[in-house]
């Protein structure tokens, strides 16, 4: 069912089919992306979930809450607001990298266990590597990699807290925390 697929995949996936695309069908397809998710994230009801079996585990990619709807309205909104603005850059791999990043950002915000944020966060960092190399220059090359050293930094101990968690409780969901 449609309503059970996180809006962040609908970007990612979609974002996969720009570089068969050209003109004007390539820039109307690239605006449709965030409104489709846009409109299914209207239709998602608080405490939705959407569940994939990976390892053992049930990786929760669609958690809904109010703030996690209200975070989706905004990146979602800023996405085609992105779009539109980068309509005029002729580069492929800024715009399926632009939507990856920003479907990986909507993936995150909607994620309901760790090891989907982490795979969601991975996602970004990789995608946003991609934008900082589009410039095609020795220092963006540099600056990627920096970019990139300090990313994979940051999911390293995204996944070090994951497993202390998971070793703690049990459990990969966001449920499991105890705040007290």
């Amino acid at each position: 069912m449609i309503a059970e697929f996180s809006p962040g995949l609908i970007l990612i996936i979609g974002a996969l089919l720009i570089p068969v695309l050209r003109g004007h069908l390539r820039a109307i397809y690239m605006m449709a992306l965030p409104i489709a998710a846009f409109a299914l994230t209207l239709t998602l009801e608080h405490g939705s979930f959407a569940t994939i079996p990976l390892f053992g585990f049930e990786l929760i990619t669609l958690r809904v809450d109010r703030l996690s709807l209200i975070f989706g309205y905004i990146f979602l909104i800023a996405t085609l607001l992105g779009v539109i603005y980068q309509l005029h850059v002729r580069d492929t791999i800024q715009h399926v990298a632009g939507l990856i990043y920003a479907g990986s950002g909507v993936g995150a915000v909607f994620a309901g266990d760790l090891v989907t944020l982490f795979l969601f966060w991975e996602g970004t960092g990789i995608a946003s590597v991609f934008l900082i190399w589009a410039s095609r220059t020795e220092r963006s090359l540099y600056a990627g990699m920096r970019y990139l050293i300090i990313q994979v930094g940051s999911g390293v101990l995204l996944l070090a807290g994951t497993l202390l968690h998971y070793r703690e409780t049990g459990s990969i969901e966001f449920n499991s925390f105890n705040l007290e």
